[in-house]
């Protein structure tokens, strides 16, 4: 079992060490396509169905989630990068989807940051998000985060339920589904175990064809599945391969 460390309230950093080790993996084409952080750059936002950019065919993912989740921590993280996406307490800072190049120009892929959703969203965000996964050609995965502390509420199942239903209708042809749990740092050792496998059921209750979901923790040191995210955005893309790993614990 993992320890925990009466210092802190939350995982430890042998504890967040411990899930490092096991889940650890290597990747050339992450390496190659995430080495240079400073080559993302910020393409474009829209506000409006009419204004969503064209890019150029470039494979596409999007992130979203209720607000407050660590979107902004997560993705600036995958990316390298410490405030490529504003972060904040408040809720509801991203209004827009945001477009961001990954690789120098003209670029491997197209990361798009979605507001969030929930009862801090507004309607408008959510006829946006729709509109583009349902009409975006480049789309090649929805990622959609889950706090690991409050887990999955009624919003979240609809969500996934939704997107579970595109995905049986064509076959995953379209695009793929797959959770993230953010801040696992949150937790105590104590409750990592029960909570993710908690969380893991609601999601493949909601959503049978979702991938398995990816842990992470952005904020605390050292960052937990960060490469693993990246490993997946790749394997979306038909960029890479990415390991599909089921949380088992120890």
């Amino acid at each position: 079992m993992m320890s925990f460390s009466a210092t802190t309230r939350h995982v430890s950093p042998a504890g967040l060490r411990h899930l490092a080790r096991r889940h650890a993996s290597s990747s050339s084409a992450t390496s190659k396509v995430f080495a240079d952080p400073k080559s993302a750059e910020f393409l474009a936002a829209a506000a409006t169905a009419s204004s969503i950019p064209r890019l150029h065919g470039l494979p596409e993912v999007i992130v979203t989630g209720r607000a407050n989740v660590g979107k902004s921590t997560l993705l600036n993280a995958v990316l390298g990068r410490r405030n490529l996406l504003n972060t904040s307490k408040k809720p509801g800072r991203t209004q827009t989807l945001n477009f961001y190049r990954v690789g120098s120009p003209p670029g491997h892929l197209v990361l798009v940051d979605a507001p969030g959703y929930g009862s801090r969203g507004r309607p408008e965000w959510g006829e946006l998000f729709d509109y583009y996964v349902q009409n975006r050609a480049e789309l090649r995965r929805v990622y959609i985060l889950f706090h690991a502390k409050h887990g999955l509420n009624e919003v979240d199942r609809m969500m996934l339920s939704s997107l579970d239903e595109q995905c049986q209708a064509s076959a995953g042809l379209k695009f793929t589904v797959q959770g993230i749990i953010t801040k696992v740092d949150t937790l105590r050792d104590s409750e990592l175990s029960k909570a993710i496998k908690s969380i893991q059921k609601d999601i493949f209750d909601a959503a049978p064809t979702c991938l398995p979901p990816i842990i992470t923790s952005a904020l605390e040191q050292p960052h937990y599945g960060v490469d693993q995210v990246r490993q997946s955005i790749l394997e979306a893309c038909g960029l890479g391969k990415a390991e599909t790993k089921v949380y088992r614990p120890p």
